[in-house]
């Protein structure tokens, strides 16, 4: 069983009849589900609105703490499970639903399957791969099994490839790196769309915290063996999304599209992507400056590695400390509002509003490398915590990522085989 580690979990809007493009006809949609939707098994109709929003808060710092790698730990460890976004999908011949968390920290796929040596609880009937006709174990000769990262031949069990992947968070799973056939539906046409010989791990010791809601992981990474980059011979290394408001008013669903956006405005901004090899599968670029009004605040830059991670499971954007308290600084200089002393745990910023008062955020502009500009609106930069707080929704870390509340109403485009990301200031909601 091929395990990618995969992290890259995110709700996504496919633009099927977008004005600036035109999409490929063998191009195809997924929708992803928001964790707190109430489409999602993680839902609970007891919590408030301002709840879930709490929870994505204090998610979004227990994930970012573990995107800093100890430097001797990193070829055994991946980035955290917990995502903040669901993909229905099948498995198998004849086809058994999967539920898997989507993370873009992860390059690989993996499920819990029978027999379970040791397996977290799962609701759902574990899959057993004896019951698949395409199923089918790999070689410890094969070249997916030599260059994986997390692979080995596993002499006990009938000399077959097997892999073990461990998360910083305590989850691990381990199993066999195989073959099987998998299934997603088109959003666009509602219809099946199957991709035999797809690699996955198929994981019969699995310790962790995913949930017994789900099957396991989705990987977005940039890496081979992640869905996205299995699927690339079929959709060029091309994927996109456009992240519709997630915490104000209606939730309105997005969509994971794979495949060639089209012809793209001018007013989009591309940016290199930057391989970092420590953690490859990780989507890093460079962020050259960001500025509120007239103040231009300068990222550190590392070399030639890129210096902040694109991440759909993060919900806050982090910042280098010095980024980040002058950001916080020009946000109080330019706020007209009362300054809350204690504010929402898990944020430094809040401030004080009227139950449907009329307020000014300034636009941060993030500046990418390659000259290019993207606008940071009010609903990318603040999130509402209560009925009569807001607050700024950047953080100070070790790690700079940018993260999904920053990526709202913005359509992102990944291009792996060209190694650039695309970024477009976009409404996704009218674009449903």
């Amino acid at each position: 069983m091929v395990v990618r580690y995969s992290s890259f979990l995110i709700v996504l809007v496919f633009l099927q009849n977008i004005s600036f493009s035109k999409a490929l006809k063998s191009s195809f949609s997924v929708e992803m589900i928001h964790r707190d939707s109430p489409k999602s098994p993680f839902y609970r109709p007891t919590e408030t609105h301002f709840q879930r929003v709490q929870n994505a808060i204090l998610r979004s710092i227990h994930r970012a703490k573990y995107f800093k790698l100890d430097s001797n730990d990193v070829e055994g460890t991946v980035t955290p499970v917990s995502g903040e976004f669901l993909v229905n999908y099948s498995v198998g011949t004849p086809p058994v639903q999967m539920l898997g968390i989507v993370d873009t920290g992860s390059d690989m796929v993996w499920i819990q399957c029978q027999p379970c040596k040791n397996c977290y609880k799962e609701k759902r009937p574990i899959f057993d791969p004896s019951t698949s006709r395409t199923y089918s174990s790999m070689a410890c000769v094969s070249a997916y099994c030599l260059s994986a990262p997390h692979s080995f031949c596993n002499f006990n069990h009938g000399n077959h490839c097997a892999y073990k992947v461990t998360y910083d968070d305590g989850t691990t799973s381990e199993g066999d790196f195989s073959w099987d056939t998998i299934t997603l539906t088109s959003s666009t046409k509602n219809v099946p769309v199957a991709f035999p010989e797809t690699v996955i791990g198929c994981g019969h010791n699995n310790v962790g915290v995913l949930g017994e809601q789900t099957s396991g992981i989705v990987g977005l990474g940039n890496g081979p063996f992640s869905l996205a980059g299995q699927l690339k011979p079929k959709t060029g290394g091309t994927f996109y999304y456009c992240l519709t408001p997630m915490y104000e008013g209606e939730a309105k669903p997005s969509y994971l599209h794979f495949g060639d956006l089209g012809e793209v405005v001018e007013e989009a901004v591309s940016t290199p992507l930057i391989r970092n090899l420590e953690q490859p599968f990780l989507y890093y670029v460079v962020m050259e400056a960001i500025s509120v009004g007239s103040k231009r605040i300068e990222f550190p830059r590392k070399g030639d590695d890129g210096n902040i991670i694109i991440d759909s499971g993060t919900t806050l954007t982090f910042l280098p400390d010095e980024v980040y308290s002058s950001l916080e600084e020009e946000m109080v200089n330019a706020v007209n509002l009362p300054r809350i002393n204690r504010p929402q745990e898990g944020v430094k910023l809040c401030y004080e509003i009227t139950p449907g008062q009329q307020y000014q955020i300034p636009t941060v502009y993030a500046h990418f490398k390659g000259g290019g500009t993207v606008k940071l609106h009010s609903i990318n930069t603040f999130f509402q915590a209560s009925e009569s707080v807001i607050c700024l929704a950047f953080h100070s870390g070790s790690e700079a990522i940018l993260g999904n509340l920053a990526q709202q109403d913005i359509l992102v485009t990944y291009d792996t085989d060209h190694d650039t990301v695309t970024f477009l200031n976009t409404d996704c909601t009218s674009e449903l």
